[in-house]
């Protein structure tokens, strides 16, 4: 059994902030998630956090949920560290866990987390073999009389999405989100924060609304467990202003999140007598600012213009991974800048094969000029170009497990060039697989026990496109950053001119229901 005890408050060294006592007040949680690099929200939320204290009408505080670190070129141009920054300066009362934290491996995302100078919650990271936390699985905080515990959470999902921070090269295990124990160790959390004095006890959960390979979710963890009095959700980017779900004894509780990218800031009101309620504003109805806060973007951005504006080339329409309702269409099928990206990857590693998985293509450019921020935006990750021999059989294996979960959205989605191949919803099978003959210039069938070149991101090694390449032979790591090879291949070998060749899909990739 997990050993708690006293570690359980104090563990990164936040004290509970505390207010003088008076006339009873209300109390406002404000809260993101999945803001993935929007950093104009932050001001906005910090103001209104600010303008709720000056008008001593409630006691206002602000929590994070997660996916914060990465997301956009803000976090891919610094490694997170314009982001950390700018959340230093936020003043945040708890920060919880997104499985995007550990984009840029533990070492790197605990730098960056200690930082910020706020309380870290996380009930579920665990260094591997050990039996205390890596951060403390709640805080209490002080709002006049009244003591609020914040319970963090991540997905285990994470596991999987981001497997290299959690297993090395030979798949030892060193980081653990503790799947099956995930409910638990939320219920042991909230009953120590119950047994330590806290009036209200929050959950800042990045599990989401879906069912997703482990199973976990927000619901099930309300449904699993008593004591809890809120749900604040993440990674699902999911836009709920106010749901129920009835937990273990039988009381509702509430469940809010806010979509993704600061489309909203959610609210969690507890009122002097008790009663709890939940809602959003949109950021864009938010007037008020915090002047600390928008030095500071404003530092961060005279930074990354520096670097950013550098002009590639300039395309005559939009280059889509995502619809205007932010679906992720690269996640779905076959895009025209999916096949742009995989191109410039086939071309710059001289390979027969370049793929890439839809979910790593994360914004559209629009038609217009190219910058360098227009890559670093779309292709956001610390990937870097690598070169592998693959037999045909393995191909097949990676096309059939990074398809599986189709007509849901899959992350893992192959993109391709050299390559057609067409999908099977009802049967989940791929056939038709062809690769094209860089002689002849014609596809022919693709040969299971035939060898190709593939040129791809080191994804592949760390648990990328279903962890079926990862045995492949390597024949050559760059150090050149997806990102980077992209903004090659549209400067030079496009030479600057993106053509009318990628103004639709090229029928690469064929869905059919059978």
């Amino acid at each position: 059994m997990i050993i708690w005890g006293l570690l359980l408050m104090g563990m990164n060294g936040a004290k509970a902030a505390t207010q003088p006592e008076g006339k009873p007040k209300s109390i406002v949680i404000l809260f993101d998630n999945d803001v993935h690099c929007a950093i104009n929200g932050y001001t906005r939320m910090a103001g209104l956090r600010d303008a709720i204290t000056k008008s001593d009408t409630a006691y206002a505080a602000i929590v994070s949920c997660g996916d914060f670190l990465q997301g956009g070129s803000c976090g891919a141009l610094s490694r997170g560290a314009y982001i950390a920054d700018i959340m230093r300066n936020m003043g945040y009362d708890a920060i919880t866990l997104g499985n995007h934290e550990f984009d840029y491996s533990v070492p790197r995302m605990m730098e960056l987390l200690q930082r910020m100078e706020a309380p870290i919650v996380c009930a579920n990271f665990f260094s591997a073999n050990d039996t205390l936390p890596c951060y403390a699985p709640y805080v209490i905080q002080r709002y006049g009389s009244t003591a609020v515990a914040y319970v963090g959470v991540c997905t285990p999902d994470a596991m999987d999405s981001e497997r290299y921070a959690f297993y090395d090269a030979q798949d030892t295990l060193h980081y653990d989100l503790c799947t099956e124990k995930i409910y638990e160790l939320v219920q042991l959390a909230v009953d120590h924060a119950r047994r330590e004095g806290a009036n209200y006890v929050v959950v800042l959960s990045h599990l989401g609304e879906a069912t997703e390979k482990t199973g976990i979710n927000s619901h099930g963890l309300i449904a699993a467990t008593t004591g809890i009095d809120a749900v604040l959700d993440g990674h699902t980017h999911s836009i709920i202003a106010h749901d129920e779900v009835t937990n273990r004894d039988g009381k509702t509780i509430p469940v809010c999140q806010t979509g993704t990218q600061f489309v909203n800031v959610g609210q969690l009101l507890i009122k002097p007598d008790g009663s709890i309620s939940t809602m959003l504003f949109p950021v864009a109805d938010i007037q008020e600012e915090n002047d600390r806060v928008s030095a500071t973007i404003d530092s961060v951005k005279r930074e990354m213009e520096q670097v950013a504006t550098r002009k590639l080339g300039t395309t005559p329409y939009a280059l889509i991974t995502e619809d205007e309702k932010g679906i992720s269409l690269a996640r779905l099928g076959e895009t025209n800048f999916g096949d742009l990206v995989t191109d410039a990857f086939r071309h710059i590693m001289q390979a027969e094969i370049g793929i890439y998985n839809g979910g790593g293509i994360r914004h559209n450019i629009e038609a217009g000029t190219i910058t360098y921020n227009d890559a670093a935006n779309a292709l956001p990750f610390d990937n870097h170009m690598a070169l592998i021999e693959a037999l045909g059989a393995d191909i097949r294996r990676m096309l059939e497990a990074c398809t599986a979960d189709l007509p849901n959205e899959c992350g893992q989605f192959p993109q391709v060039s050299g390559m057609r191949y067409t999908i099977h919803l009802k049967s989940h099978t791929i056939t038709d697989i062809e690769v094209l003959d860089a002689q002849t210039e014609t596809f022919v069938p693709l040969q299971d026990n035939q060898c190709y070149t593939v040129s791809l991101s080191d994804y592949y090694q760390n648990g990328g496109y279903g962890n079926t390449l990862k045995s492949c032979k390597l024949l050559r790591q760059t150090t050149l950053l997806t990102r980077d090879a992209l903004a090659d291949y549209i400067a030079d070998a496009l030479h600057g001119n993106v053509g009318e060749a990628y103004a639709m899909p090229q029928g690469r990739i064929s869905i059919v229901e059978d």
